[in-house]
């Protein structure tokens, strides 16, 4: 089994949430919250903010912690081929500058503010569903029920 530690940025402004089209090198696209993982001795937190930084051009800081996610992502499904964890630590965050961009040599083609009612349309990672989910309900534990996994919505 593989494992993961990430840090998601939820980022919400008026009614819309910051959303960044993952493009995988093997083709097929969805798209997915601003994030990534955390690197060896770095802090969640700055972790985060690195990474909406990297991925959409934007400036962020984190106004709270929302909760923590452990999914386990079958074989049959995983990028490597093998059983892997992903820990995913989400964070509200609010863009305070910079301006949308692709990723330079990355894997997000573009970013966009998305109002709520068009989330559900799109092919999107469980991890929108996820952390908007923590965003709307802030559950005093910092856990959400798992998402199911299916039609528009991937691992």
């Amino acid at each position: 089994m593989s494992f993961r530690l990430a840090a998601y940025a939820v980022c919400i402004e008026d009614g819309r949430v910051l959303l960044a089209r993952y493009v995988s090198p093997m083709g097929g696209s969805n798209w997915t919250l601003p994030g990534g993982r955390v690197e060896h001795a770095e802090d969640p937190f700055d972790a985060v903010i690195r990474e909406v930084a990297e991925e959409t051009g934007c400036d962020a800081v984190v106004e709270r912690l929302l909760g923590v996610d452990s999914r386990v992502i079958p074989a049959a499904v995983a990028r490597a081929g093998i059983e892997h964890q992903n820990v995913g630590i989400f964070y509200r965050v609010r863009i305070t500058g910079g301006q949308l961009r692709p990723e330079p040599n990355g894997e997000i083609a573009e970013s966009m503010w998305t109002p709520f009612a068009d989330v559900a349309c799109l092919r999107r990672s469980s991890l929108v569903d996820i952390g908007l989910a923590l965003a709307q309900t802030l559950p005093a534990n910092g856990h959400v029920a798992p998402v199911p996994v299916g039609g528009l919505v991937q691992h």
